[in-house]
């Protein structure tokens, strides 16, 4: 039986999280798992539009939610928002680093700027934003950064599901999500004892508009037999927000349904 004291652990009522990228496929679900463990969730992303969706969709699930612009691939957008945010809500309690810019094709066809272009959003702005909101950590002795990567930051892609379908692994993809995990432990103990640092690296997630053929081979591969659902994500990203992983900094944890087992 649950107690309790080991069931208020997992509570983040009290805390506002920024989730970055926090409308799309990855985003929503953690920010719906958040709102629904009691924190206050500020969605940031470049879509108005799809920004404020999301927050109607969760504030009518009873969630406390709010929407932000952002956009990661320029500076003064980054700043803008760190000034919204600490003007609005005070220093946040956690940061989650989920937003991905997808520029780049395939290994042979992407250009340079195409690279620039994602590296200066999901490398240089990410970074640019984490320091941000670690300043403010830092001085109030306290916070915690989520950074999310992907199985493709771990090993290298199957190429052999995506052939004769129009799903792509680019180059860049796999370049900064194992960056990122790379950059999660420096940030641990730069930042630590104070500040707790980790990683959500995520299999793949199903979603309705992929191509049948593509799914059907990536759960051939994937030792669960399947994608990820919505339901697996919620999980974690509240074990990592919340005290239930207090004593843990530097970690990546992996949630792939064995997919990196292999």
């Amino acid at each position: 039986m649950t107690t309790p004291e080991s069931h208020n652990l997992f509570s983040l009522r009290g805390r506002t999280i920024v989730v970055t990228g926090g409308s799309g496929l990855f985003g929503f679900p953690i920010c719906e798992a958040l709102a629904n463990a009691g924190a206050t969730v500020i969605i940031a992303s470049r879509n108005v539009d799809q920004n404020r969706g999301s927050v109607e969709r969760l504030r009518k699930l009873g969630g406390d939610a709010h929407a932000e612009v952002l956009d990661l691939s320029r500076e003064e957008s980054i700043h803008e928002f760190h000034t919204a945010v600490t003007t609005k809500f005070g220093c946040i309690h956690v940061l989650v680093n989920n937003a991905v810019l997808r520029t780049t094709k395939d290994f042979w066809t992407s250009t340079p700027s195409q690279w620039d272009e994602s590296l200066r959003a999901n490398i240089t702005g990410m970074h640019v934003l984490t320091r941000a909101f670690a300043g403010e950590m830092s001085k109030q002795k306290s916070g915690n950064i989520i950074n999310i990567s992907s199985i493709y930051g771990v090993v290298g892609p199957r190429f052999e599901i995506y052939e004769g379908t129009p799903v792509m692994c680019a180059p860049d993809y796999s370049f900064h999500r194992g960056g990122i995990i790379a950059y999660t432990r420096y940030l641990a103990t730069l930042l630590a004892p104070n500040i707790r640092v980790n990683c959500l690296t995520l299999g793949g997630l199903k979603n309705d508009t992929e191509d049948p053929q593509f799914v059907q081979r990536y759960g051939r591969q994937c030792p669960m037999g399947r994608k990820a659902e919505c339901e697996d994500v919620k999980g974690p990203i509240v074990f990592l927000a919340s005290d239930a992983s207090r004593y843990m900094t530097g970690h990546n944890l992996v949630v792939d349904g064995g997919w990196t087992a292999w």
